[in-house]
């Protein structure tokens, strides 16, 4: 049955210094997101979720998926270094097919929302990626919400990422801590999106205005 779809992507740091207690409050907190959508088969309906992992390789550990009808969400594992170029790309490559295939099957696609995680700088130049996924000349640009944890984060580069919204760690939280509120805020935004029609009977994204442990950054503009 053709359906409304608001696709949303976890694109999540895997890179080395994720490891240990960071890297764990994702894998905890993932399969609480998990039974919070599938078991709302309103949100369920009406959204697909994704996770890609990226260090200095990209890995889509979950396709663009109904939850409702994912056993198990995969466990993130850590590696290597912080390549966002990659990401970036692996992301418009996944959007453009995943789109495609929705469409083909009948349903109504609305713009894709990205959840993009980091504790880290790039490894290199990224920009050209960065603006092949989020200019308007590709039809199918998604929203990012960036978030950026731990001391070596640089707001600005979080806050150029960000096309929607963007967050950087104040300090008041542990990394694992603030990773378990970032999982509630993206859980938050999947729900609300899902369960909030638009007046014109469409939907539209709902994401946090603030999370806690997170200040929230003006989005970059060039």
């Amino acid at each position: 049955m053709a359906q409304q779809i608001l696709p949303f992507y976890l694109v999540c740091d895997e890179s080395g210094s994720m490891s240990g207690d960071p890297i764990d409050a994702i894998n905890t907190a993932l399969p609480e997101l998990h039974q919070e959508i599938a078991y709302n088969p309103v949100v369920a309906d009406k959204t697909q979720f994704a996770i890609i992992g990226f260090s200095d390789s990209v890995d889509i550990a979950l396709p663009l998926s109904d939850l409702s009808q994912v056993k198990q969400l995969p466990v993130l594992t850590t590696k290597g270094s912080t390549d966002y170029a990659a990401a970036f790309r692996c992301v418009k490559d996944q959007i453009e097919q995943d789109v495609a295939r929705l469409k083909s099957q009948g349903h109504q696609v609305f713009r894709p929302v990205v959840f993009f995680l980091t504790d880290g700088q790039p490894t290199g130049d990224y920009r050209k990626e960065w603006e092949d996924l989020t200019t308007t000349s590709f039809p199918l640009h998604p929203n990012i919400v960036a978030f950026g944890i731990g001391s070596h984060v640089d707001p600005d580069t979080i806050s150029a990422v960000g096309t929607f919204r963007a967050f950087v760690s104040d300090g008041t939280l542990s990394p694992a801590q603030a990773l378990q509120e970032f999982a509630v805020a993206l859980t938050k935004s999947i729900v609300r999106s899902g369960s909030t029609p638009a007046p014109d009977g469409g939907m539209t994204l709902q994401t946090p205005d603030t999370v806690p442990g997170f200040t929230a950054i003006t989005v970059d503009r060039v």
